[in-house]
This record gives C-alpha cells, structure tokens and sequence, in this order.
C-alpha cells in the first residue's frame, strides 16, 4: 500500500464533510503515533494476580460515573507523577512499566484512559445532541442567514485558524455533542475501519479510524435518552478539565513549540497562535464550543420552576434569589428527538423526576466552576493565564460586557457569552446547593429536596464530594487557580461567596468527624436526622469522607481536617483492603465496583499521596500512610480492578494505542502490547467496544 503523508486528507466540500462535524486529535497522539517508526516488540505483560476473576456484570454505559472516573483518572496521571518529580518526556507508551509500574499506570494507562473517554462520548459515539443544533450555532446562523450546518463548519474553520491548524487535515465524520445523555451501550453497531489509513516503517500504521469516526457509532436505539445533570455536567467536568490544560498555553505556528505567555495579545504575532500546541489547541477550541453551547441550553432550557411546574430560562445568576422561589436543574428530563438519525435534535422535553438530587449538584458545581476560572475576565484577578484572555478576547470567543464584570451585581445582564452563561449556571447552582440542600441546624447536606423541602438523610460520598465542589467553586469564584493547579497558593479576592463556600465546608467536614466516625475509624454510610447514624460502612462512604475532609484541609489550613482523613484511610487500609484480590471490599464481603466507586479509589489514593502521607512531625507515623505503600495500593488496585486479569475481565473495556496497542500489518491478535485490556474492535461484542468503564464484580 502506498505510503501517505500522516495527516493528509481529501478535499472534501465543506459542508459535506461537517456533517456530521470534523474534529482532530491532540499533540499527545500525533507525537505517539509518529513514535511508531520502529515497530512496536510484543511483550507479555505478567499477570500479578491471578488469584481472582474480574467478570463485567452489566455493559450499560452510565455517563455519569464514567466522565466522574475519567476526571479523577486524569488527575491521578500526569498531573500526578509530575508533581512526584517525573519528567513526562520518559513515559513512552510501547514501553510497558516503564520507568517504574507506577509511572506507566498514571502517566500512560490512566491518563489516556481518561482522554480516550472522553472522546468517544462528545465526539464519537452519537450519546446525545448533535452541535449543529446547539443554541448558539444555530443562533449564529440565524443572524447570518446561513443553515447551521454551514455556519458550525466555518466555526471550525475560525477555530482551525486560531490555533493554527491545517483546515484541510480536520477529521471527518466526527459526532460533537452539545449536551450528553445519562446512559448508552458502548458496543459499536458495525465494523470498526482498522484499515490501513497512513503506513510506518517497519508495518506499524493508522487505522482509518483515527481520521474518520464514521464506523465508531453506539446504537441510538439502546440510549437511555435522558438528560440527568450528573451525566451532562460530569461530562462537562471532563471537557472543562481538558480545555483548561490545552489552551493553557501559546504555541509558535512555524515550530509548534509551546510558550507559556506573556500577555493576552501573544497570539497578535503571526507566529503565536492558542493553545499548548495545534493539534491540542485545536481540540481544546473544540472543546470550548461545545460547552459554550451546552451552557446555555442548560441555562435556556433545563431549569425548573418548583412554583410553576415547568421548565424555564434561568435568570442573571448574580441576581437570584431561591427565597423567592427555587429555579433548579431537576433530576430527569425525558428528550423526545425530532427524528433526524444523522443531526439529531430534541422535539420536545419532559420533566420525569422533578427532584434536586444532591449528586447532581456538585457535579454541575464542580464544572462549571473548572470553567469559571478559564473564563474569568474580571479585571481584579490577576491569577488568570494570559492565554486564557487571549481565548475570550472576541477572538475566538465573545468577551463578557463590562457591566458583567463590575462588582455591581445590580447591572448585570443576560447575554450568551462563554463567561457570563456560565456564571450564571454556577451561581444558581451554588445557591440553590446551600438553600436546597444544606441543613443549617444540622450543619449537613441532605442528598435529596423535592422542590417544597428538604429530605433527612446524609449521604457521606456525595457529601464529601460536595465539599471537594465547593473547595473548586471557592478557589475559582476568588480568582484562585483551578484545574491541574487547583492546590496551589496565590492571593484570593475574598468574595461573599468564597466566605460562604468556605462555611459550608467546615460545617460539614466537621459533621463527617462528629456524627459520622465511628470508633473503628471508619466511617458510616451515612446518617438519618432524628434517628443517626447508618450502622453499615461502605467503601464508598470512606471514599467520601477522606476527599471532603482532605478538601477542607486544602481550603482551611486546618491540621484536624488533615488528621481525620488519615484516621479514616488507615482504618479503610487496615480492615477494607483484601491483600489476596488486591482490590478493596465495597461492602462486608462483596467487592463490587462501578465507576464512580472506582473514580473515588483513584481520587483518595492520589489525596493519599499528595497530602494525607506521613511527613515529619505527625504523631503517628502508620505503615498504610507511607507514599511506598499508597503506591503500591495504585498499581495493586488498577491491575486488578481496572485492567482485570485477562481481556474478558476488568473495568477498562477496551483501548486505543494511546495506551500502547499499537496496529501492526498482519498481526490479528487485537491486542499489540499483550497486556490485558484489548484493541477497541477486539473487544467484548460482535464488533467491538469503546474504551469505557463497565461494572465488575472481584471474585477470589
């Protein structure tokens, strides 16, 4: 077969290839695909736990849970094993456990695992609402007199251009969501196209389905097609976090070499464009359309007036509110499509659970507040990337009007701009979270409100997590970093709502360690208001406790916060973890793991490591909370549970060569590196499965 230049496409008319839209990969796969000049050496990854089967026990994608995993695996990768001091230039993908197991799981396996995911639910898969109908393209293309299809295909062109990206090597076939729905199945419909699309040396090549996304589409018919504030704000979470980290940075367009910048107009050189490199600039701007226009059908169309009984436009969200009356994202709503297979569209929506779940606030809270501080173009902070105003400087994207910027919230307006939509969704969200939910006599956050009150229970996991939320919300309302830098000092601007995010934090750290601890050190599943404490203690709810007391430690400085977190992840160590399955007991004698149980584990070993370690100076110095052993916690955890012990078990369905499978001419296997997680069309199913989280069930 002829070789072709790697990123070379057809000249296909615009219109009829944003169609279904192009998109592009990212500066990290373009740089492990070229490695593939020498042929990648099968190796036979030893299986280190032999001892226990991983069976998947459903194959229903949930969205939710997922894009939460994906956020806290992306978290403990790079992010991670950089901050311990590795140079991410070592990590190379056809090296397996290379420089250390630990190193190749969270630098290579965990983080692309994450990145992957991602993908495959906004660009890939068809598991929600197609961009062309977003609220603004479609506004845009009204404006202009132009289809929507026309107009979304220019924006790409606009964008391709501002990060200095070649318009003729967009990709095709690309299915970019505005909004996701809550569940799916990630098997694929039809062949995967592994076809030879651009020859190596030595046999390696891509497949044709890196360029064209075509073949790479779930079933609609099988989409849960509900649209859930936990599945479309926890994928949200995963785009805010990646659009944070690619357009963090300036790159030169001649070398492609990133620059950090010196001030918002870098990018008026003809040689800087945005972004950290093309490729990542150009999924990065991808990225940030996508949750422009998410945020304002959220904004537009998903909130729920509990007086009304009906969905309406949330108002200016400096400007709310809730004594007056709730406006809230409800639990469910029920999505009647227009019809269209290719582009499709919501006909009509339908309010099927009117309730406040506590689970999807903080996953809305959480986001949106990543983005805030991307957006950010109060004049005041002076902590915001000069890429990140360069971004928001009309060019590509609108700039907020002056008056949204003040400290008068009196002025402020309804507009469609990146930063005040988003303001207002994480304003509403973060009242509605304290007047909803929050208990003030309790001093806890009750995990459901029915629209006229509050429920009584407590549930540890989500409220520990509402804490790590309003940690992120304080930082990013105060001009505070976020993102990969979200533990980083800088001078705050002490807003009113920083000071009352950083209340409700105490509160309710302080109620995980007065009602919630019990003398084993463990803590309960969760707590009943007039009748106590749970006697069942869960994975989870540890799971919980040790990210929101960690969370107000970060947030207050307080060494009791400190001391709690790791009373209860060396009582987890101690009597949860089985050294046999090397996996933790989700409850008394069963291990049974879905993702958001494993997003947790990954969240508290990395908050295990960063911060709850023994140091010089504690008290006590426990063989759990040494970092060796922490480590070997990971790797045990991520062999057994994630990767499973052979290509039929395991949580990580399948994966791309991100990860190390590379495609090799005449090598059938489906399975390059001879680990244990399989090629995406090798994977479980007749043609394959996207590289998700399924639920396990651990058996010795």
């Amino acid at each position: 077969m002829q070789t072709k230049p790697w990123k070379v496409m057809s000249s296909i008319a615009l219109a009829s290839t944003l169609l279904l839209i192009a998109g592009c990969t990212s500066d990290k796969k373009v740089a492990k695909e070229e490695k593939t000049s020498e042929q990648k050496q099968q190796v036979s990854k030893d299986v280190t736990n032999a001892s226990v089967t991983v069976p998947v026990t459903d194959y229903t994608f949930d969205t939710a849970g997922n894009m939460f995993a994906y956020a806290e695996f992306e978290l403990s990768g790079e992010p991670l094993v950089e901050g311990l001091g590795l140079d991410l230039d070592v990590l190379d993908p056809k090296k397996l456990d290379s420089p250390t197991k630990f190193d190749y799981t969270a630098g290579i396996e965990s983080y692309e695992y994450s990145e992957e995911a991602m993908y495959e639910v906004v660009e890939k898969s068809g598991l929600g609402l197609h961009l062309i109908n977003g609220p603004v393209v479609k506004e845009l293309a009204e404006k202009q007199g132009k289809e929507s299809d026309e107009l979304l295909g220019e924006r790409f062109y606009k964008l391709a251009d501002a990060v200095g990206y070649p318009r003729e090597e967009i990709h095709r076939n690309m299915f970019p969501t505005f909004i996701e729905y809550a569940k799916g199945d990630p098997h694929y419909i039809q062949k995967v196209d592994t076809s030879n699309y651009a020859s190596g040396e030595e046999n390696t090549y891509v497949p044709q389905y890196q360029v064209n996304f075509k073949s790479l589409r779930w079933d609609r018919n099988k989409m849960d097609k509900v649209l859930n504030p936990a599945a479309y704000g926890g994928t949200f979470l995963k785009q805010a976090l990646w659009a944070g980290d690619f357009m963090g940075g300036f790159h030169t367009v001649d070398g492609d070499e990133e620059l950090e910048g010196e001030t918002p107009t870098d990018d008026h050189d003809e040689n800087i464009a945005l972004g950290v490199s093309s490729a990542d600039g150009m999924q990065g701007a991808i990225l940030v359309e996508e949750i422009w226009n998410k945020l304002n059908y959220v904004r537009n169309h998903l909130f729920y007036n509990a007086n009304d009984k009906r969905l309406i436009p949330a108002s200016v969200g400096s400007q709310y509110d809730p004594s007056k009356g709730y406006v809230y994202l409800p639990h469910t709503i029920q999505v009647k499509e227009d019809g269209n297979t290719d582009v499709p569209n919501a006909e009509s929506l339908k309010v099927t659970d009117a309730r406040s779940i506590l689970t999807d606030q903080w996953l809305m809270l959480w986001p949106s507040s990543e983005f805030f501080g991307t957006t950010d173009q109060r004049p005041e902070n002076k902590n915001v990337a000069p890429s990140f105003r360069a971004l928001f400087d009309s060019d590509p994207y609108p700039a907020a009007p002056n008056v949204n910027l003040d400290n008068n919230a009196g002025n402020d307006v309804t507009v469609n701009d990146p930063y005040s939509v988003n303001r207002d969704v994480l304003l509403h969200v973060f009242k509605n979270i304290d007047a909803m939910h929050f208990n003030e006599k309790e001093g806890a956050f009750v995990a459901e409100h029915n629209g006229k009150e509050q429920g009584n229970y407590v549930d540890t996991f989500n409220a520990g997590y509402t804490i790590e939320s309003l940690r992120i919300f304080q930082r990013a309302i105060d001009g505070l970093p976020v993102g990969y830098a979200n533990s980083e000092d800088a001078e705050g601007l002490n807003t009113a709502e920083g000071k009352r995010a950083i209340e409700l934090i105490t509160k309710q750290a302080d109620f995980i360690i007065d009602k919630l601890m019990t003398d084993s050190g463990l803590v309960a599943k969760g707590y009943t208001f007039g009748k106590g404490a749970d006697e069942e203690t869960t994975l989870n709810a540890q799971l919980g406790a040790v990210r929101g007391l960690t969370a107000a430690y970060l947030a207050t400085k307080d060494e009791k916060y400190r001391n709690a977190a790791r009373t209860v992840y060396q009582a987890m160590d101690e009597k949860l973890w089985d050294s046999k399955a090397k996996a933790y007991e989700t409850v008394k004698g069963e291990m049974k793991y879905d993702a958001f149980t494993a997003g947790g584990v990954s969240a508290v070993l990395r908050a295990a490591i960063n911060n709850l370690s023994n140091i010089e100076g504690d008290e006590k110095q426990p063989e759990a909370l040494e970092v060796e052993t922490i480590i070997s916690r990971y790797v045990d955890f991520y062999e057994t549970v994630i990767d499973g012990p052979d290509l039929k078990q395991g949580m990580q369905a399948s994966e791309f060569w991100d990860t190390g499978d590379f495609y090799i001419e005449g090598d059938k296997s489906g399975n390059t590196d001879g680990d244990q997680v399989p090629q995406t069309q090798a994977g479980h199913g007749k043609y394959g499965v996207a590289p998700v989280l399924v639920p396990v069930e651990v058996k010795k």
